[in-house]
């Protein structure tokens, strides 16, 4: 057990001050004055830290991703503790461009490695490619018999994806929508939007004219088309914002969508250790970098000090938003008792100080506690 004595929690969106109480992987009690004794007992002082859930990030390439311009482009695999590093205990894994060199099986096996580690993980089946790489041989199969697997990755309106037609994206979200469907999952189609002119024109005219519930869409690296992104999210669906190398850039963003839609429809991920190439108008690469998982809390942290934003307002796209958007509410996404032990603890100047994961500590003052198995 381990007892977070004095930390500030926001409830109803004011601070207070409280204890919480954390006991077989749970949030088991929350209220001041715990008087809790054991053995098996640990107390953490959490006098000037403020408690908020663990972050999760719906889009981490965690076998690597890139490729673009040669092998010696393929990005590294995440390193479990940098996801402590940054926040996260929660995240969802997936393939990008390269589906050749790189495979779904990996993949899921990578996912199984993490949730070993101690962090809770997903995976998404398919990639930028239509049709999509599978292990079963069937998107649809794939979700509802590989416990990973909530969902399919695709690229639409980019110079690197297939190009799928609008009949092709009918069939997929058909068949993700069905295995969601029969497995409990969410089922979504997790699109990559490109810098293509098509933007989301053609999910406009799929939801115009088909039976496919907008919540099965979901684009992510929205802030390159901002306007049909707040379109979308006024329609009901979600939207998912990538914090990226340019952080404050993308903390102004997102405290303008909640502005111009609504703020439960609004994510945020990161592209953690995805290759963000840089294209001319020839669409000849320029440069390269790498997406980093630490880059969510930055974004945060932005949002508070220099958007002023609240810290329920900076959190909310990377806790409850995605937590819903993704099936996980309340188990994940809040503090509360019942809920997934799944915590960290901010100082004063909004910097992650500690991290728990699944009721383990994994970072106390700064320090990782827990690493991966080949991490020095």
């Amino acid at each position: 057990m381990l007892l977070i004595k004095n930390v500030t929690i926001y409830e109803n969106n004011a601070p207070k001050v409280t204890d919480l109480l954390i006991a077989g992987g749970k949030l088991e009690e929350i209220g001041p004055g715990q008087d809790v004794k054991g053995k098996n007992l640990s107390v953490l002082d959490g006098t000037g830290k403020t408690a908020v859930p663990g972050y999760i990030d719906q889009h981490v390439h965690v076998t690597g991703g890139g490729g673009e311009g040669g092998y010696a482009n393929r990005v590294p695999e995440l390193v479990p503790s940098d996801c402590i590093r940054g926040g996260v205990t929660t995240l969802v894994g997936l393939l990008g461009t390269d589906a050749t060199t790189r495979s779904v099986e990996n993949l899921v096996a990578k996912v199984k490695a993490l949730k070993q580690y101690g962090l809770t993980a997903y995976c998404l089946t398919g990639s930028y490619e239509y049709p999509s790489p599978t292990i079963t041989g069937s998107v649809k199969k794939d979700i509802v018999f590989i416990e990973e697997v909530i969902g399919v990755k695709i690229a639409i309106s980019d110079h690197r994806s297939s190009n799928l037609s609008k009949e092709d994206m009918i069939r997929l979200a058909s068949e993700a929508r069905l295995g969601g469907v029969l497995s409990g999952k969410p089922g979504i189609v997790h699109m990559h939007v490109g810098s293509g002119r098509q933007k989301l024109d053609m999910i406009f005219d799929i939801l115009k004219t088909e039976n496919i519930p907008i919540s099965v869409f979901r684009p992510t690296h929205v802030g390159k088309i901002f306007d049909d992104a707040v379109r979308f999210a006024n329609m009901g669906g979600y939207i998912d914002f990538t914090s990226g190398a340019q952080v404050d850039q993308t903390a102004q963003k997102l405290v303008k969508a909640a502005e111009l839609a609504p703020k439960d429809r609004i994510t945020m991920s990161t592209d953690s250790n995805g290759s963000l190439p840089k294209w001319n108008e020839h669409k000849e690469m320029i440069g390269l970098g790498v997406g980093k998982i630490t880059t969510m809390h930055e974004v945060v942290k932005s949002m508070i000090l220099n958007c002023g934003a609240s810290v329920p307002e900076a959190i909310r796209p990377v806790t409850e938003n995605v937590a819903k958007a993704l099936d996980l509410y309340p188990r994940k996404g809040v503090l509360a008792e019942g809920s997934d032990a799944d915590l960290l603890l901010l100082d004063r100047n909004y910097d992650i100080d500690t991290v728990i994961a699944g009721g383990t500590l994994m970072m106390r003052e700064k320090q990782i506690l827990k690493k991966g198995t080949f991490e020095a």
